[in-house]
């Protein structure tokens, strides 16, 4: 099993360079790895504050929705990956399992679950903002999923789509400066997808919330040091999940001005930017650099359409992506229950 998914994982890599896009083949292989995994209960990682020891209970009962992959932000975005592939491709050969899956996971009555324990004792800044930011986008993608599973699932979910917008109402007036790691609390990460949200829903006073914070945070930034990346278990580039952020909250006259003064090398023609290497695939925290190999790619892909002047950013974000596409079905669990959804949304960004 492990050497069949690394040949087909090697004929993704083909076919991306060739047809720059997912083919219901390739598709079906990546949400595989989700899939295999959305029921799994261990090894789990939970990360909750302990209160007294009637709170010591298992992942499927704390998180009944979300306790596969893992961990909780792991199964919320493979829970994304599943409902993405379904909707490009309904037709594809795991349908079934994936509605099934989908199905018994976000129901009503597990999503109620999954609110009741953000309101615990110390559990109301759980997941913040990475696991927050993956629910806005699950929500946005089953919103916009017409088929009948998708509507049901939607409405159940909202509940607690719209508790995370209300945390990020409350956390952002009093974060004082950004979070620039380039692990889960990234702050431009976070507020990423919380943008597309609110834009998706109408949600005008997010939006604006985000924009003002955004501003605050990074408008007078210039001249990163982006030499300085990665640090060794980063999965996201600070200096690029920032750019887009800022792509989507200036003006795009403006953004061009802020992009310059920001980071003044990606106008160069011979910039180059190499991948991170991966030195044990088997170490949950190594592994990480595959997930910014294809991080940084959604954002080159993005920045390199944004303007002419960047367009030679492209080939840089195909030689991250296809630097790690081989590698995510290695048959180690560590970057098998996370890098699909990454993978996908780095192949769609192209």
């Amino acid at each position: 099993m492990k050497a069949l998914l690394i040949g087909c994982s090697m004929l993704w890599i083909q076919s991306a360079n060739a047809q720059h896009q997912l083919t219901t083949e390739q598709a079906a292989r990546l949400v595989a790895l989700p899939l295999k995994c959305a029921q799994q209960e261990y090894p789990n990682k939970l990360g909750q504050v302990l209160n007294d020891s009637t709170a010591l209970l298992s992942p499927a009962t704390l998180h009944p929705a979300f306790y596969g992959c893992f961990d909780w932000h792991s199964s919320v975005h493979g829970h994304w990956l599943m409902v993405t592939i379904l909707k490009q491709f309904p037709a594809i050969e795991n349908a079934a399992a994936i509605r099934k899956v989908l199905s018994e996971q976000l129901t009503a009555a597990n999503i109620q679950t999954e609110i009741a324990f953000f309101t615990t004792k110390y559990n109301d800044s759980f997941e913040r903002t990475y696991g927050w930011a993956w629910i806005l986008k699950l929500q946005q993608e089953l919103d916009t999923w017409s088929d009948p599973l998708g509507k049901t699932c939607a409405e159940n979910l909202r509940p607690l789509s719209n508790l995370i917008c209300g945390k990020y109402y409350t956390f952002l007036p009093k974060l004082a400066y950004p979070i620039r790691s380039g692990e889960h609390i990234n702050t431009a990460f976070g507020l990423t997808f919380a943008y597309d949200y609110a834009a998706h829903s109408n949600n005008d006073s997010l939006k604006q919330l985000i924009t003002k914070r955004s501003i605050d945070f990074y408008q007078k930034d210039k001249n990163y040091p982006l030499s300085f990346e990665p640090s060794g278990y980063d999965f996201l580039s600070g200096a690029l999940e920032e750019a887009d952020l800022m792509r989507r909250v200036l003006p795009k006259a403006e953004f061009q001005q802020w992009l310059k003064a920001f980071l003044p090398e990606l106008f160069s023609k011979k910039f180059q930017l190499e991948p991170g290497k991966v030195m044990d695939r088997t170490d949950g925290k190594l592994v990480h650099l595959d997930g910014l190999n294809f991080s940084r790619s959604w954002c080159l892909y993005s920045l390199g359409r944004s303007d002419k002047k960047l367009g030679h950013l492209i080939a840089i974000a195909d030689q991250h992506l296809n630097t790690s596409l081989p590698n995510i079905t290695d048959g180690d669990y560590m970057g098998e229950h996370w890098l699909a959804s990454f993978a996908v949304l780095a192949l769609l960004s192209k």
